[in-house]
């Protein structure tokens, strides 16, 4: 089946029947899939460990757990049970055995903030080109008005705001003062500092 539609409909919203606009907004949210959904679809087996292992190492289940397994351990160690210890004061088996939980956890907790990054960075990226192209339409749009205005005999504004929205977005010159504005705060001091 064929997605693409005419030119006219797409510029025409009044365009068909009401089944044919709902059919074409469905079209638009179906092709419109969460970058996150793309990203969880395509985890590798570790990622999926990962996940799986910081699932179950953040439940309430599991801070349960260790609170027995380490109350059971040193109790059972300090003599409350009566029972051979086999762990005694200062308990450096379970030093050891948390300290590698603590490792390994640590990696897989890495792993699932690595990709969640990824996953940020390319939303942040898809906004700002969808930004930037409704930036340009916008521009478009106003010059396609002040030369209709121009046109119809109309005289148009003279505004320094107008003349700055009627001119394309300079992308590297809006990233060049931003920087130098983090550069700057950067410089400046603290609160309370001299």
């Amino acid at each position: 089946m064929d997605d693409a539609l005419p030119t006219e409909q797409l510029l025409d919203p009044s365009a068909g029947t009401q089944r044919e606009r709902r059919a074409r907004r469905d079209l638009a949210d179906r092709k419109m899939e969460a970058v996150k959904a793309k990203y969880v679809a395509s985890r590798t087996p570790t990622e999926r460990a990962a996940d799986a292992l910081i699932r179950l190492a953040s439940s309430t289940p599991c801070l349960v757990g260790h609170l027995a397994w380490f109350g059971g351990w040193i109790l059972w160690n300090v003599g409350a049970f009566g029972l051979a210890k086999f762990d005694p004061f200062p308990f450096g088996l379970l030093t050891m055995i948390v300290s590698l939980e603590a490792i390994f956890l640590s990696i897989f907790v890495l792993v699932s903030q690595n990709r969640e990054s990824a996953i940020a960075e390319l939303r942040e990226e898809v906004t700002l080109a969808v930004e930037l192209s409704v930036e340009a339409e916008t521009t478009k749009i106003l010059q396609l008005v002040a030369g209709l205005y121009s046109r119809l005999g109309f005289p148009l504004g003279v505004e320094d705001e107008l003349g700055r929205m009627l001119q394309p977005l300079d992308k590297d010159l809006l990233e060049r003062q931003l920087s130098e504005q983090i550069v700057q705060a950067g410089k400046r001091p603290k609160k309370g500092q001299a």
